[in-house]
């Protein structure tokens, strides 16, 4: 079999195996044997190439303007040449003259392997980039790799992806082989294939972490209704039942804690508060500053805020260590919170 007739078996198999187009394969090909054709003609504007579908062959016309002088033998041909290739041109007509050369054959079969190379790549690398691209905003496992300054580099498998400084978890420290669950933050296509953005601290991480362990979040039962993070410390997260007889909490928690604690260790004991979500924001609030107990919630639906009151010895529970369960109470109910004492607020 000849080089030729090897070339198009070459794209036929690919074609089968791999899914990729022989046709665009051959027109990539043609289209770099014109550029090819520079180093013989001087310029390659009036050059065609054109392979074979069948056989392979290679042909290389140059496209030339009859004229009655030629000034320019590249791109012009005489009317008596031209009578020659067709009886029938003209001044001004346009004759497709065959040029190719005598080593052509091997500048084309060394072109076919580099665009055949560089296609495979390509495809594989879109491939690569359908199938992360799929995964954007869910949870993937990786393996971490190694640190690259203060960037994590992680394994997903065929693909490396970057947990950046900003996404890290603070205090979160990894070790080489380290397996972790991600949230995946954005896919961007790049020429060296998809680049992943991970984070462990974005607050759909910990929901995406409830929806896999939650057969009752899977089937719709039970909602994740808000969930406010500060990633590494504590969560708080609302949920609600669209079935009376499935308390939504005590899903997400599990048998003796089984599925909340599996979410708490991946997490590497971040807190984690599950609360009942209403639609009654003056009781969502009330439940949002669990584990503290509240006496009354005054709501002001136009400054969107509430005025809360707690019994003395509760207050420091009800605000939390630096603020933090008032500060992620209000992120999760949308709420500006201002929690008063029993003795502050007068007893009121």
């Amino acid at each position: 079999m000849d080089a030729n007739k090897e070339l198009i078996e070459a794209l036929n198999q690919l074609e089968r195996e791999k899914d990729i187009s022989k046709d665009i394969l051959l027109e990539a090909l043609e289209n770099s044997l014109v550029a090819a054709c520079k180093n013989n003609f001087g310029r390659a504007d009036n050059i065609k190439v054109n392979i074979d579908r069948v056989t392979g062959e290679v042909n290389v016309y140059a496209m030339k303007e009859v004229v009655e002088t030629v000034t320019d033998p590249v791109v012009q041909v005489s009317l008596a040449q031209a009578k020659v290739k067709d009886a029938k041109k003209d001044i001004g007509d346009i004759v497709s003259i065959e040029v190719t050369p005598k080593n052509f054959g091997r500048i084309a079969a060394q072109k076919a392997k580099q665009v055949v190379v560089q296609k495979i790549r390509e495809e594989e690398r879109k491939v690569l980039f359908t199938q992360y691209s799929a995964k954007e905003k869910d949870i993937v496992t990786g393996i971490v790799q190694r640190y690259v300054g203060n960037n994590v580099s992680i394994n997903l498998g065929k693909v490396d992806a970057i947990l950046t400084e900003n996404e890290q978890v603070r205090g979160e420290v990894f070790r080489q082989t380290d397996r972790i669950k991600l949230y995946v933050l954005e896919v961007k296509d790049t020429t060296k294939g998809p680049r992943i953005t991970v984070s462990r601290s974005h607050p759909e991480l910990v929901k995406r972490l409830f929806e896999a362990e939650v057969t009752e979040i899977q089937d719709g039962t039970v909602e994740i209704k808000s969930i406010s993070r500060e990633a590494g410390s504590r969560t708080k997260m609302a949920v609600w039942s669209n079935n009376k007889d499935v308390d939504p909490v005590g899903s997400c928690v599990g048998l003796n804690g089984a599925r909340v604690n599996a979410i708490v260790r991946e997490l590497r004991d971040e807190k984690i508060d599950i609360i009942n979500w209403s639609n009654d924001p003056a009781k969502l609030i009330e439940n949002a500053l669990s584990p503290a107990k509240v006496i009354s919630v005054t709501i002001s639906d136009y400054e969107k805020s509430a005025r809360v009151i707690v019994p003395d010895y509760q207050l420091s529970l009800a605000i939390g260590k630096e603020g933090q369960n008032a500060r992620l109470a209000a992120k999760l109910t949308g709420y500006k919170i201002d929690i008063k004492s029993e003795t502050q607020s007068g007893g009121y």
